[in-house]
């Protein structure tokens, strides 16, 4: 009877401390992070991995169905042909479980002075009702604020926090800005 009565001790003391212990993919604040984002030339994946890898956010690579061309001219000619068509290039796959994410980073380079097409395509392929958008972007020299304002712009239901641009693939004052916006400790 003793013997029974321990385990039963002890097996609802291992329950309780597999409850009380955070889920690993939740951010610091609790909540359940994806980061999506598009990249044509690595410099974005490579700030988006950055991101995730400091809040334990889920990545999400929005690609198009039809790839960019990989040669940089013909790359812009299209970018810029989707611009002016105001186009919804088609996205190759879902998000899973959309529901569960609380936050959503949303990340791209600037084209042709703002957000590509297919920023358009993921903000209209979902519900941000009730949800935390927070902007980022690459960049060469310019454009940053309207890229930003621009995935603001496309998420309107969604609540939002201050965007953050890189230049190229650098990440300096990534860890800095994701504190300040309260996104890590």
């Amino acid at each position: 009877m003793k013997e029974k009565l321990m385990m039963t001790f002890l097996a609802a003391v291992l329950c309780m401390t597999a409850a009380a212990r955070p889920a690993p993919e939740k951010g610091a604040d609790g909540k359940k992070i994806l980061v999506a984002y598009f990249s044509w030339s690595g410099n974005t994946q490579h700030v988006a991995e950055h991101i995730a890898s400091l809040t334990g956010g889920t990545l999400f690579r929005i690609e198009p169905e039809k790839p960019y061309p990989a040669e940089y001219r013909p790359c812009t000619e299209v970018a810029k042909a989707e611009k002016e068509a105001d186009a919804r290039p088609a996205i190759a796959r879902e998000v899973e479980d959309w529901e569960q994410y609380d936050t959503v980073f949303i990340g791209c380079p600037v084209w042709w002075w703002t957000a590509p097409m297919i920023i358009n395509t993921f903000a209209e392929s979902y519900d941000f009702k009730g949800k935390t958008v927070i902007p980022f972007c690459t960049y060469a020299s310019t454009y940053r604020d309207e890229t930003l304002a621009r995935i603001v712009e496309l998420t309107p239901e969604a609540a939002h926090l201050k965007g953050f641009g890189a230049v190229d693939r650098n990440t300096d004052g990534i860890e800095e800005w994701l504190k300040e916006i309260g996104m890590t400790e």
